[in-house]
């Protein structure tokens, strides 16, 4: 048995044996909170040969998760500063926009940037990380592998000194199997996406950028950006038996129809 299938077998049978236990019901809420669009010129960017040329948008979400043991925030998005320019931020792949600042919106909810214990994040690309300068107290978890590739011995959009924990693989964030990070790699070397078993909602799959549009999921399309190719689908693949074994909803960060039918804060899933 491959090390890889071994270590899905593992995290399928844990998540499994605590489906039931009522200790997992640390996970109180899920807030998915709106954080930024970008009008790109070309869907074919991201799904290699389909709608050449053709605009697209393209959500963008942050997720604060409220666990008995703390606050994580999941992606910061882009950076706060965008939402100061009404005309957006262009460039050659579209317009990106904020509506609003993350710091605000994460306000509207009662919670200051002290409050969040861990800051998790799917990826290094700028519209995953655009305000990580701002939680200075959070630790920040993120695969080892991502770290080197983008952080180290190059400037970091956060402190020297933040605090970090550097992964290898998956991770119980809270060790009751209601928070838990999949290594996805593929889209970029060290991609990760995050379960949720929430107590009503069940298990939700947050994707990151392991893929972008609900058409390249069901045609397990790969971005000629990515990576790794074979990588991406190995994620793809396994992620799909996680949601098989666990009956969980896909949430595709960057699919519009998916972004448009979320419930926006104050409003949370439980």
């Amino acid at each position: 048995m491959t090390g890889s299938r071994c270590s899905m077998m593992l995290l399928s049978a844990l998540l499994v044996a605590l489906s039931t236990s009522a200790h997992a019901a640390g996970l109180e809420r899920l807030y998915a909170i709106e954080c930024g669009e970008v009008a790109a010129l070309d869907q074919s960017v991201w799904s290699p040969g389909v709608n050449v040329g053709k605009p697209i948008t393209n959500a963008n979400n942050c997720y604060l998760i409220r666990h008995e043991r703390g606050l994580l925030l999941w992606d910061t998005g882009y950076p706060d500063a965008l939402a100061d320019r009404p005309g957006g931020n262009a460039n050659r792949m579209g317009t990106s926009r904020r509506k609003s600042k993350l710091i605000d919106d994460l306000a509207r909810l009662g919670v200051k940037p002290g409050d969040i214990r861990f800051v998790a994040i799917s990826h290094h690309h700028g519209d995953h990380i655009g305000n990580l300068d701002k939680f200075p107290s959070a630790t920040f978890l993120m695969q080892a592998a991502e770290h080197a590739f983008a952080f180290e011995d190059k400037p970091t959009p956060f402190p020297a000194n933040q605090p970090i924990i550097k992964l290898n693989g998956d991770h119980d964030v809270f060790g009751d199997g209601s928070v838990t990070i999949i290594s996805t790699p593929g889209h970029t070397v060290g991609h990760q996406s995050l379960m949720l078993r929430l107590p009503k909602t069940g298990f939700v799959l947050l994707s990151g950028d392991a893929v972008h549009f609900k058409d390249n999921w069901d045609n397990r399309r790969v971005p000629g950006m990515n990576a790794d190719k074979d990588k991406t689908v190995a994620s793809m693949e396994r992620m799909a038996k996680l949601i098989a074994d666990h009956r969980a909803q896909l949430w595709i960060n960057h699919d519009k129809p998916t972004s448009d039918s979320m419930k926006r804060p104050p409003d949370f899933y439980e």
